[in-house]
Formats: C-alpha cells, sequence, structure tokens
C-alpha cells in the first residue's frame, strides 16, 4: 500500500510530460501558382523567449513528411545546410493541390536528444490578385538555395530585377537548387555555389531587353562562346551574377489551341505520288528451287558420311598385321611390363630384399670390404690407399 503513492506520482508526471511534448500547431495558406516557404527556426521549437538569442552551440535537425504519409507532397520541398542553420520548407503548389495538408514536423536535438513535434497545417488556396501570364526563369550563379529562401534576399532579387523588367509587378513563382535540375556538387574552393533557378511572373509583357537575351542569335552566340546580347545595364550585379546565356522565357497571355480529337476515316491512304505500290507479279513454280534447297546439302552431308566411314573402318591396319611388323623383343617387352611391374610392388609390400651394400656403413665401393660396426669411425681415413 505504501508503494501506491509512488505510482501515482509517477503517472502524474508522466502525464504532465504527455501534455508538455504536444505538438505545436501552425496554420499558413500558400496560394496556388505562388511561391511559399517556411523558416523552421531552432529558436521555435526550443521555445525560447523573443528577447533570448539562440547558443551557437545548439545543434537541431528536422525530419517532415505528409501526416499518413512517409514524404513530402510532391510540390514541397526541405533543405538544410547544417544542423547549426534553420530548415526550410519551400514549393509552388499546383491546381491539383489545392485543399488542406498537415505537414508533421520533428525537431532532434543533437545535443540533449531531445524530441520537439510541430504540425503544420496548410490551406492552400486560388491566387489573388491579377494573372501573371508572363514567366521568365533565371540561373543565379552566385547563391545556394538556403541563401535565398528568406525574403530579404529574395525582395532584393526582385528589386533589382526591376531595372530590367516593369517595377511593381513582379512577384516571385518559383525557386529551385541547380542541383535538382541536373547540375553538380561544386568544389570546397574559391567560394562556388550550388546555383539556383529563380522563377519571376508578371502582368507586363517582357521588355526589349529580356527579350534580345533570349533570342535565338543571343543562345547562337553563347553557343560559340561569346558574350550573350544584352542591351542593358545588369542592375542584378554585383549581388546576383545571372547566366545571361541560361535565361527562358514563356509567354502564356496567348491561350493554346486545344487539341482537336482524332476524326476515324475509312482506311484508304490518300493518293500520294511518292509511293509506288509494286505491280502485281507472275506466277512462278518454286519446286525446282526448293528441291535444290533441301536436296544440294543433304547430298553432301551423305557424301561427307561415306567418306568418313571409308576412312575409319577400311583403312585400318589391324593388330595382327601391326604384331607381325614388331621385333620380338620389343613385343617381349611389351607384353612384361605389366608383370614386372606388379613385381616391383610385392617386393616392396614385403620388405625382405637385402639392403644394397652401398647403402651399408662404411662400404667400399671398389674393394667390397666392410669395417667392422665397432671400429672408430672418426680414425677411420676418408679415402683408402689404393694397391
Amino acid at each position: 500500500m505504501a508503494a501506491a503513492p509512488i505510482w501515482i506520482l509517477l503517472l502524474m508526471g508522466f502525464l504532465a510530460g504527455l501534455g508538455g511534448a504536444e505538438a505545436q500547431q501552425t496554420t499558413l495558406h500558400p496560394l496556388v501558382g505562388r511561391f511559399f516557404v517556411h523558416t523552421l527556426d531552432h529558436a521555435a521549437f526550443l521555445r525560447l523567449p523573443e528577447h533570448v538569442a539562440v547558443p551557437s552551440t545548439v545543434r537541431i535537425t528536422y525530419q517532415a513528411h505528409l501526416q499518413g504519409h512517409p514524404d513530402l507532397p510532391r510540390w514541397l520541398r526541405y533543405t538544410q545546410r547544417s544542423p547549426h542553420h534553420p530548415g526550410f520548407l519551400y514549393g509552388t503548389a499546383a491546381l491539383e493541390d489545392r485543399g488542406r495538408q498537415v505537414i508533421e514536423i520533428t525537431a532532434y536535438d543533437r545535443n540533449s536528444f531531445d524530441t520537439t513535434r510541430q504540425r503544420l497545417v496548410l490551406i492552400i488556396g486560388d491566387p489573388e490578385g491579377p494573372q501573371l501570364p508572363y514567366h521568365a526563369e533565371f540561373l543565379v550563379l552566385s547563391h545556394d538555395v538556403e541563401e535565398l529562401l528568406p525574403s530579404t534576399p529574395a525582395s532584393r532579387f526582385l528589386t533589382a530585377l526591376g531595372g530590367l523588367w516593369e517595377a511593381g509587378q513582379l512577384q516571385l513563382l518559383n525557386i529551385t537548387s541547380a542541383l535538382d535540375r541536373g547540375g553538380r556538387v561544386p568544389l570546397p574552393i574559391g567560394g562556388r555555389k550550388e546555383g539556383v533557378y529563380i522563377k519571376v511572373g508578371s502582368a507586363s509583357p517582357f521588355s526589349t531587353c529580356l527579350k534580345m537575351v533570349a533570342s535565338p542569335d543571343s543562345h547562337s552566340r553563347c553557343a560559340q562562346g561569346q558574350p550573350p546580347l544584352l542591351s542593358c545595364y545588369d542592375t542584378l550585379a554585383p549581388y546576383f551574377r545571372v547566366d545571361w546565356c541560361n535565361v527562358s522565357l514563356v509567354d502564356k497571355s496567348i491561350p493554346e489551341p486545344p487539341e482537336l480529337p482524332p476524326t476515324p476515316g475509312d482506311g484508304i491512304l490518300e493518293y500520294d505520288p511518292f509511293f509506288c505500290p509494286p505491280t502485281e507479279a507472275t506466277a512462278r513454280d518454286f519446286l525446282t528451287d526448293a528441291l535444290v534447297t533441301l536436296l544440294v546439302p543433304l547430298l553432301v552431308a551423305l557424301l561427307l558420311t561415306l567418306l568418313l566411314a571409308y576412312i575409319m573402318c577400311c583403312r585400318r591396319e589391324g593388330r595382327l598385321k601391326r604384331d607381325l611388323a614388331t621385333s620380338d623383343i620389343q613385343m617381349l617387352h611389351h607384353f612384361t611390363i605389366h608383370g614386372n611391374t606388379e613385381e616391383l610392388r610385392q617386393m616392396a609390400a614385403s620388405r625382405e630384399v637385402p639392403r644394397p651394400l652401398s647403402t651399408l656403413p662404411m662400404f667400399n665401393v671398389r674393394t667390397g670390404e666392410r669395417l667392422p660396426p665397432r671400429v672408430d669411425s672418426a680414425q677411420v681415413p676418408l679415402i683408402l690407399d689404393q694397391h
């Protein structure tokens, strides 16, 4: 009974911990066709006061996925440069993505191994304001995607682009890393960046400067290694280094005509002066060709078979003829070789054969004499006197 209060206190502490770990919920309203970005800030997950800065030693990583699914929706991307930097959820929703989507985010503190959950409710609606039928895409070589996702660099890019295009009508449509478009990871030397594709939309037509940059003549000059045709001042430099050879313009102000469904025909081809069908062929008798094709290989195979049979069967000398042509000594050696081999094997197995004299100790090969075994071998000369 004394342990009951302890279990009650532990249960209350566990429930309090669950209440503290309840996921935060934030509601956002992205628009179809407009660029959306949400910053995953360390301070929001650590629940620090506004006047308290995040310590530099804090390392937090994030994992985001669509509720009930293992990954994010197809229009949304996640990126984070390192655990010391904030994470970003960004992308552009399409018409088929309208509705309510719930993104579950889990933050992992790499120092204390604490986890914090956040639920992001996205209510995707129709775009507001005028339509943007004029789209222009630029490749910025001087930045990474994490550097342009915050609002300040993106606004600076639109302001600088206003010098080449009519200001006040530009809106950001999409930002994509060059690595997602087939680019290569740059070497970590010389301050090289990955590159970012920025798509901008406007209700105003393209300026003459942009049309000249995207003209076929400008692309042909770029293919030859020459600078593109840029007739106006580059207002994006020096903050943004744009690859003017990689600028694409899309005009959606003129709707494309709908594709007509195919009309079924009568199945008869129209007259074509370049098509000459073959004339009617005369009747031919293929019996001779068939006989030649079949009988000639068969006759050749039969002749080869007969020739081989004659060589193998009729041209053999025979055993008796070979024995008569062989000398008697060679035949005796041939017939007794197996017996001799068997006799040597039996002698080796019995071990009753006396040892050869040459293997006995102190045996004189020339005289055949053997010294007594008790004679001191050190006093026996190595070379005996020759008589």
